[in-house]
């Protein structure tokens, strides 16, 4: 079937997916040199990484308040090219670093700049693919995510003790400039794409309700005002709010856990994480595979969505018992760990496609980006009152482990609450008409 149809799209998911390999890779560099960068420049506690941190989430959060209007503007061609572009050379900039204040407002940059990945991938992914497929195809995508925290760990540390920590902000933001290369080879919007087959372009366009209306109201410019008034949009938003944070404490203090708790560093790291990831990677494939298979099984397409999630959210809950765990053996902290961050894949995979599923093309990326504006600030208050404050107080105390046990409770709920709240404002699919 899929020779008949033709599988030029799937080429277009491989391009978002190692676009968001990069952006996550370029992302995780500064967690992996944290050791590194500590003895450098003289930290004396966390609470200057943790600032470095702040930096780059409140910029990723300012960011998202244009850019998926941006996006939704200039088209997915351009658009996800100008964000690679300038992420790119905000992420080599962190070699030119000379202390904190240098680190901040280079995060500053890279979080600006990297907040166009997802606007622009999900946009990518609602004109490229039917509804019943882009669960799975985000999947995928979102995965890259985990492939860039998978390599982080493998290639960083070894280039900072071979060569030094400016050569590897470097060499990880040179990637982007060879994406670009194949992305002008291979993308164009389905409509201009010439090596697409008629029969894969039908297939595509076979939401004709959703397709019809999305062309007739083509070019019309949606306000913020008249998304923040749909359940909807509040749906996601919060959604994003409580679950983006935990994602990024993954993301940024993991390699610190493990270097605080089991006293890994350097190379030494590079396991444990890599192998967090790498099951994350599966359950953001699986993630967006339940809801596509429950579909064919003949679920309603929300209904199918709602429960995948919630399966997930319940995924996330054994992560309170993970320093129990990790008593008898670290390895065993490490898989449940590594069981949370893949129930997040799935959980991510499904809230981003809920999107294209309940608005039209041309609000998007415009909601993508509030979502991704609410999960911003979600990791600000976190950092700040949780994290910032916290982890130097344990520090000093010397009781660091009943910060990160603090954490990982709050791990295990926020799933479960985003969940309930999300079915009691959206409790039945209903298409946004705007």
């Amino acid at each position: 079937m899929q020779q008949t149809i033709g599988r030029y799209r799937w080429t277009i998911c491989s391009l978002v997916f190692f676009a968001t390999t990069i952006n996550y890779l370029d992302r995780a560099v500064i967690s992996l040199l944290k050791p590194t960068l500590t003895v450098a420049f003289n930290w004396k506690d966390s609470s200057s990484y943790a600032n470095i941190e702040l930096a780059f989430k409140a910029s990723y959060a300012i960011g998202m308040l244009g850019v998926g209007r941006v996006i939704d503007k200039l088209g997915t061609k351009i658009g996800y090219a100008l964000a690679t572009i300038l992420w790119s050379i905000s992420a080599a900039a962190h070699a030119l670093a000379t202390g904190t204040i240098g680190f901040m407002i280079a995060r500053a940059f890279l979080g600006i700049t990297e907040s166009g990945n997802f606007p622009a991938a999900i946009k990518t992914t609602a004109e490229w693919f039917p509804k019943r497929e882009r669960a799975f195809a985000t999947g995928i995508f979102n995965s890259g995510s985990n492939v860039g925290a998978i390599i982080a760990p493998l290639t960083v540390p070894w280039i900072a003790i071979h060569w030094s920590w400016q050569i590897a902000f470097i060499i990880t933001g040179s990637l982007g400039f060879v994406w670009l290369i194949c992305w002008f080879i291979f993308y164009e919007i389905p409509s201009k794409q010439k090596r697409l087959t008629d029969a894969e372009f039908k297939y595509i366009n076979s939401d004709l309700d959703e397709k019809m209306a999305d062309a007739e109201h083509a070019g019309e410019k949606v306000s913020w005002r008249q998304l923040l008034g749909f359940k909807q949009t509040w749906a996601f938003a919060i959604g994003k709010f409580l679950t983006d944070p935990i994602w990024w404490f993954y993301l940024f203090w993991l390699p610190d856990f493990l270097h605080k708790q089991y006293g890994l560093q350097d190379t030494a790291i590079a396991m444990p994480v890599a192998l967090v990831y790498t099951i994350a990677s599966a359950g953001s494939i699986f993630g967006g595979w339940l809801p596509m298979y429950l579909i064919k099984k003949g679920w309603a397409v929300f209904k199918a969505r709602k429960m995948s999630m919630l399966i997930y959210a319940l995924f996330v809950v054994p992560i309170i018992f993970s320093q129990l765990a990790g008593s008898i053996n670290m390895w065993l902290a490490v898989l449940v760990i590594a069981l949370a961050a893949s129930a997040h894949q799935a959980w991510s995979a499904n809230i981003f496609t809920i999107v294209s599923d309940m608005f039209p093309k041309k609000a998007i990326g415009a909601v993508t980006g509030i979502g991704g504006l609410f999960g911003g600030v979600g990791g600000i208050l976190l950092t700040l009152l949780v994290q910032k404050k916290m982890f130097v107080h344990f520090e000093r105390t010397g009781k660091v482990e009943i910060g990160y046990y603090i954490m990982f409770f709050i791990c295990g709920g926020a799933y479960i609450l985003a969940w309930v709240i999300m079915h009691y404002l959206v409790p039945r699919m209903r298409r946004v008409e705007v």
